[in-house]
């Protein structure tokens, strides 16, 4: 229990630069990480020896909600090739150490390669990391300029870039060649057509930037090397494995009589090692008599391909050609980053068969079929058992049909080499080559010996889950207990058919198992406008600081209509969550979409933002729908940020129209014409009467707002906030108040420190602004699962779960699913609460020890306190 909650403690850690106020308490000098002191002590000298374990581990399979990206992992050292959004959350799912990474490898300047590294970047940091190095494109550096206008100066760990144009690098592992490859096509870069309205306002009083900054203008430079921007470079990376010399045979050496376990074996190993032979008494013995063979030299390469531009550049270039063949190392394994029309160009296909017939070929791309986020799958299993409405199953992308290239079989279990498949392709049948499609956690071992390893990959069984919930104490009796008091009790207004959503057929829970945990009788079906389907909430992220296996950071999509939505924060990995929760689904979901709101510039509440932009338009051109730009509001500060990576890094600017928050708020004056026609489509297209904005007390410039609809409902965001008055105000008689609630009830001071709320914080501000109910989010990462419970819960308040989907018809159910969610999380809840117990202990003594009277202490922990009737009930249930 003490060794989780260190980890508790170094998650929380991770996420301080990211969610926190001005104001922090100082902290110790970090010790050096354990593998940093064991480097130390090799000392620089470590020589050519090469590792004994090397394999290669997908870690995103390639497909739209994950991207593509591979860890490497040898005992001296971890790679990373590609950070995407969503990959430090993957990675901390699956045990795949952050804290020992010191190489990142970027094959291109593209947000689906990149999306991550700023959150891996502020967590490697606060892991104590002391140096990471990133190796591509020339434009890393100024990425990593540009993340520091929301990030702050990143003091503590000393970033570098290596450039493709750098020498090869070499470490205890493995020697590095980085290949730019310049695209033919250097127009080719799709720009799509930008309205009149396409661009941001520019600089104003209203609009009230900061002196000397740019206002947002895309200009014409799509596809060219304007401003630093090079669409057309990606780089690969060719990676050759030290040689690893034979181990020594004590055995035989002891029978052939040598001096084993002497100080004069030692210079015998050593000349044997090295394949030298040795004369021992007269007798010359050679190095395959006591020493096993040296493991060569081989190496491995990791390939983006994006468009056929790349293709002819990729097949003439002499560096590659040199690995091809009969090459000094010959190539154990291509891994291609490449979409399905470029695997079937009959040129790429040419280009892999030079490798020989020996190379294995990895495909990482959008056709790959692979669960990545197996912990939500979980959890949303379970809590469909609860409520399938309210907590439906998670969908899957399904993949494009691939109907010329078709499925490839798996790798087998243990066999050295892949099977071979056939690459179909029109007029008829290319070359057979060993080619697998990557799968989560699918390995590739080089070494002690060349195989593919299936035992880690991730596997999804609903049934499982299912069976492992049942079987929880109470579980059961609880969900039959909700089911019943919901059967017999009154239909609220506008509610004629009480009862969860169904289950889609297909999709988890069975309906078998929905029908015995509601005790006998089918859960009753409902057409959405029976249910008060608008505004319908889907809470996509409900955790603070970083990405976590269970929640997500901050992100809440609310459907005001079947055509018109908008996302309230868009934390880092926002667009993955929705494609978890909509799956084939998610262009229209995303041709939906009208505005964005960020309230505060903090990394875990608007990294995902340019996701959605790029995803965006994609769906619109797949649905024929014009690419109109989408409505911002957002601090003015996220202009600089926006512009910074729109001139070094991608082209953007024409998906953006930002409105400044600040214009927004109360009594604001706006004498900016283009921002009065921005602020009218935005209440137009969601057919809101008002969209207000208050400034509240977390960091400067962060954003609370309301959103108030011509039909009557107003639902109002916190953001991250102490309690705060403006939006009390701002607030009154909410229909729904969706509020912060970082820390639990106890731990007041260090949400004064963080500038964020405790749970009975935000249900007093509930209370003070007459809402009509409160829905708790944006929680500490300490609580994975869910969080402690306040005395001060009642039949008006909800805690938020990351796949959540609640309309106000389903309000009044919430509060009623308290006790089949402690009845699901009961060990969580007991452990929560012990670790409770024992700090508050330490308070008690703390406060005897300084002289100081313990009792305000104990009246003020929960447990002491006088319980009202509600919070009787909520025990009860």
């Amino acid at each position: 229990m003490w060794a989780l909650r260190s980890l508790l403690g170094l998650r929380c850690a991770a996420g301080r630069a990211m969610s926190q106020g001005p104001t922090r308490r100082p902290r110790p000098p970090k010790d050096p990480l354990r593998h940093l002191r064991t480097r130390e002590k090799r000392g620089p000298s470590w020589g050519p020896g090469g590792p004994n374990t090397v394999y290669l581990q997908v870690v995103a399979a390639g497909g739209r909600d994950a991207g593509a990206a591979l860890y490497v992992f040898s005992e001296f050292n971890r790679y990373l090739f590609n950070c995407g959004e969503g990959i430090q959350r993957l990675m901390q799912e699956h045990k795949l150490k952050v804290s020992r990474l010191d190489n990142i490898f970027l094959t291109r300047m593209h947000w689906s390669n990149v999306g991550g590294l700023c959150g891996m970047i502020l967590t490697l940091k606060e892991t104590g990391v002391p140096k990471c190095v990133l190796s591509g494109p020339p434009q890393l550096e100024k990425y990593l300029e540009a993340i520091k206008i929301f990030s702050g100066p990143l003091k503590g760990i000393d970033l570098a870039v290596r450039p493709h144009s750098a020498p090869e690098y070499q470490d205890e592992t493995m020697t590095v060649f980085q290949i730019p490859i310049h695209s033919e096509q250097v127009n080719g870069e799709h720009q799509p057509a930008r309205s009149p309205e396409g661009l941001s306002p520019e600089p104003s009083p209203d609009a009230g930037p900061a002196e000397g900054e740019q206002h947002l203008a895309a200009g014409n430079g799509a596809g060219q090397k304007t401003h630093g921007r090079d669409p057309s470079l990606v780089v690969a990376f060719v990676c050759k494995l030290h040689m690893k010399k034979g181990n020594f045979l004590v055995l035989k050496a002891k029978e052939l009589g040598l001096p084993v376990g002497t100080a004069a074996i030692a210079p015998i190993i050593a000349a044997v090692k090295d394949g030298k032979s040795i004369t021992f008494e007269g007798r010359e013995i050679l190095p395959e008599e006591i020493c096993t063979a040296p493991d060569p030299r081989i190496a491995f390469v990791v390939v983006e391909c994006p468009d056929e531009g790349f293709i002819q550049p990729l097949c003439e270039n002499a560096t590659f050609r040199s690995f091809q063949g009969r090459a000094e190392a010959p190539v154990a394994l291509v891994v291609h980053v490449t979409p399905e029309h470029v695997l079937l160009d009959s040129r790429y296909q040419q280009w892999m068969e030079r490798f020989g017939p020996d190379t294995q070929h990895l495909v990482l791309n959008e056709h790959c079929e692979s669960v990545h986020n197996l912990r939500s799958h979980k959890i949303q299993t379970q809590l469909s058992l609860i409520h399938p409405g309210i907590f439906p199953p998670l969908a899957s992308l399904r993949p494009q049909v691939a109907a010329q290239l078709g499925p490839l079989p798996s790798p087998q279990p243990a066999a050295p080499r892949g099977p071979w498949f056939r690459l179909l392709q029109e007029g008829g049948l290319a070359p057979c080559m060993p080619l697998v499609r990557g799968q989560c956690l699918l390995k590739y071992q080089l070494r002690p010996r060349r195989e593919w390893q299936r035992d880690a990959i991730v596997t999804c069984d609903p049934e499982e889950f299912i069976t492992e919930a049942l079987e929880l104490p109470n579980f059961q009796e609880s969900v039959q207990e909700y089911r019943k008091t919901v059967q017999d009790g009154p239909a609220p207004a506008g509610e004629p058919d009480q009862g969860p959503a169904p289950v889609s057929p297909g999709l988890c829970p069975p309906a078998a198992v929905c029908t015995a945990l509601s005790g006998g009788s089918a859960w009753p079906r409902r057409a959405p406008e029976e249910r008060g389907q608008y505004p319908e909430v889907v809470f996509l992220g409900t955790g603070s600081a970083i990405p976590m296996k269970i929640r997500n950071v901050s992100s809440t999509l609310i459907n005001i209509s079947s055509d018109a939505s908008l996302l309230l924060d868009c934390g880092e990995g926002t667009f993955g969550q929705l494609c978890r929760h909509y799956g084939d689904e998610v262009d229209r979901l995303l041709g939906t979409l009208a505005a964005v709101f960020v309230s505060h510039l903090h990394a875990d509440h608007h990294t995902g933002l340019l996701n959605i932009l790029l995803q965006r338009e994609r769906a619109l051109v797949s649905l024929g729908k014009p690419c109109h730009p989408l409505l911002v509001v957002a601090p003015t500060q996220l202009r600089a940020w926006l512009q910074q990576y729109h001139t070094q890094c991608q082209p953007l600017l024409h998906h953006v129209s930002i409105i400044p928050a600040k214009c927004l708020q109360k009594g604001a004056e706006v004498s900016n014409p283009k921002v009065e026609r921005l602020i009218s489509l935005l209440l137009e297209t969601c057919g809101l009467e008002e969209f207000q904005t208050c400034l509240v007390r977390h960091c400067k410039h962060a954003f609370g707002c309301a959103l108030v609809h011509t039909s009557g409902w107003k639902v109002v965001y916190s953001g991250d906030t102490m309690p705060c008055e403006a939006l009390v105000q701002m607030g009154k008689d909410a229909t729904l108040l969706i509020h912060e609630a970082t820390l639990e009830d106890g731990l007041e001071e260090e949400a004064v420190e963080k500038t964020h709320s405790t749970t009975s914080q935000a249900i007093g501000v509930g209370m003070r602004m007459n809402a009509g109910f409160v829905m708790l989010n944006h929680f500490s990462q300490r609580y994975a699962k869910i969080p402690l419970f306040s005395p001060d819960f009642n039949e008006k308040v909800g805690i938020a779960f990351d796949h959540m989907k609640v309309s106000l018809g389903d309000l009044p159910t919430v509060p009623k699913l308290m006790a089949p969610l402690k009845a699901l999380f009961a060990g969580d809840l007991e452990e929560m609460e012990e670790r409770r117990e024992r700090r508050e202990l330490r308070q008690v003594r703390a406060a005897l020890l300084a002289g100081e009277d313990a009792e305000p202490l104990r009246k003020r922990a929960p447990a002491e306190q006088p319980p009202s009737p509600q919070s009787k009930k909520v025990r009860a249930q």
